[in-house]
């Protein structure tokens, strides 16, 4: 959890190296212990840039990131989807493309607006971005700002995309220790919907993220007066802890991600140490149900997805911040990796399984789990899931305890210079796979399986992987 505040703050001062001698210490510890059989190293690896993938799974297009976004720390970053458009967040702002024919996706827009880690979601005319790093101003002209300044700014940038050639800028909401990442939650009418706001803290000192930290953001979004979108509650997750317990870790407070199934009136919130558990009937007031931990082999937890039924919930680890090579044969498949929960009648998470890709990675290639979302199979629970340098891989979690690959598609290591690369994420979207490399741009896979293929009959208008809906 430490390491993940150094990853966030080394990003603000551009410090990669520094990243990367910090989650070795972590690295360092995880590959000493123990929590299962460790993952046999095949005889070769790819070479620098070689695609490799299963059978099932190939590339058919590529979008490299291109100018504006071509420095070298313009990484791509999430993903959201509407109609035949694609929308890629990046550290320089964010690309529209049409992909209206995914064999040949066309660059629409690119719209320069900095800020890690633009984190992205579309909801009909409006577009959110999240901003988790200090900005001199809430303006797309801010710089790179000081912390500790009282005037910094960091949270929610909302922009009009009614042309997508032209998106606008239209509003800025500050929020507590920023946006990582955000999560829209539709209101009780068509009129209004929620951002509920994760963030990492507290930053002893500032003015914008003070101790302890234990709390979401919620801004209210009127549909039709964006303009007037505010933080409306700032909801603790931990009110239980005990000030000064040995569960009172100032360095873990607020969370990472949120995935919201509002239709089950349940999210699942992935809070650095702890896997949450709400009930959002009422989405201005979540409520915590369980919070649950697994301090032998979790580090970061990082992002959750439902399955389909809304029985299933599987977290993610972080480990190393993404920044690290822990898809190694020396690191226990239980570590940085998947693990599936099945969800009783009475709404509590056991844990049943983990998943890990069993394809060893190179000790230079950033690898754990990441990003992804449900392959809509009807009568089976299918993910596809970004890992980093370690591709994209499709698996199959209708057994809990027994999950398995069925697909991947991987690159080779990078150019020594690079140091961060790899899919950030990955998404079905009515047909085929997308995933934005962190380096390579846009992806876009077809999967061809018979036991996916039946996802092709679901058609979507809009896909945000942190607010699902029911195929």
């Amino acid at each position: 959890m430490e390491i993940y505040r150094g990853f966030k703050d080394a990003v603000r001062a551009s410090r990669p190296k520094a990243v990367l001698a910090a989650t070795a210490l972590l690295l360092t510890a995880a590959c000493t212990g123990g929590g299962g059989p460790e993952q046999a190293a095949p005889s070769t690896l790819p070479g620098q840039d070689e695609i490799r993938h299963s059978p099932n799974l190939k590339v058919v297009a590529n979008v490299p990131l291109t100018a504006p976004f071509d420095g070298p720390e313009d990484w791509g970053t999430d993903m959201a989807f509407q109609g035949r458009y694609a929308f890629v967040g990046n550290y320089r702002g964010f690309t529209v493309h049409d992909i209206g024919d995914p064999a040949h996706p066309k660059v629409v827009a690119r719209v320069v607006c900095p800020g890690g880690q633009n984190d992205i979601s579309v909801s009909g005319d409006l577009l959110f971005l999240s901003v988790d790093q200090a900005r001199t101003d809430d303006t797309c002209e801010s710089e790179a700002g000081d912390p500790m300044a009282e005037a910094e700014w960091e949270g929610i940038r909302v922009f009009d995309i009614s042309d997508k050639a032209h998106p606008r800028y239209l509003k800025a909401v500050r929020t507590e220790c920023g946006s990582h990442t955000h999560t829209i939650v539709p209101g009780r009418d068509a009129g209004t919907l929620y951002l509920y706001v994760s963030s990492p803290g507290p930053e002893p000192g500032s003015a914008n993220c003070p101790p302890p930290h234990r709390n979401i953001s919620i801004v209210k979004v009127p549909v039709d007066d964006p303009g007037k979108a505010r933080v409306v509650a700032t909801p603790e997750l931990f009110a239980a802890r005990e000030p000064g317990g040995a569960d009172d870790d100032d360095l873990a407070g607020g969370c990472h991600d949120i995935t919201a199934y509002p239709e089950k009136g349940l999210a699942a919130a992935a809070c650095f140490g702890d896997g949450v558990l709400l009930d959002i009937s009422d989405p201005v007031r979540p409520e915590v149900l369980q919070t649950v931990r697994d301090e032998a082999n979790f580090s970061i937890w990082h992002s959750a997805t439902f399955d389909n039924a809304g029985t299933k919930v599987v977290f993610s680890d972080e480990m190393g911040g993404g920044m690290a090579p822990t898809c190694l044969s020396s690191v226990s498949p239980t570590r940085g990796a998947d693990a599936v929960y099945t969800l009783t009648t009475d709404r509590r998470l056991v844990r049943r399984g983990y998943f890990k890709i069993p394809r060893t990675q190179g000790a230079k290639e950033n690898c754990v789990a990441h990003n992804g979302a449900l392959v809509p199979v009807p009568g089976r629970d299918v993910m596809v899931q970004a890992w980093y340098m370690g591709g994209v891989s499709v698996w199959d979690f209708t057994d809990a305890a027994r999950p398995r690959e069925i697909a991947y598609f991987e690159r080779g290591p990078l150019a020594p210079e690079l140091q961060l690369g790899g899919s950030w994420s990955a998404y079905y979207y009515n047909g085929y796979v997308y995933s934005s490399d962190i380096t390579k741009g846009l992806d876009v896979l077809r999967l061809d399986d018979p036991l996916t293929d039946p996802a092709e009959k679901v058609r979507l208008t809009e896909f945000n992987a942190q607010s699902q809906r029911s195929y």
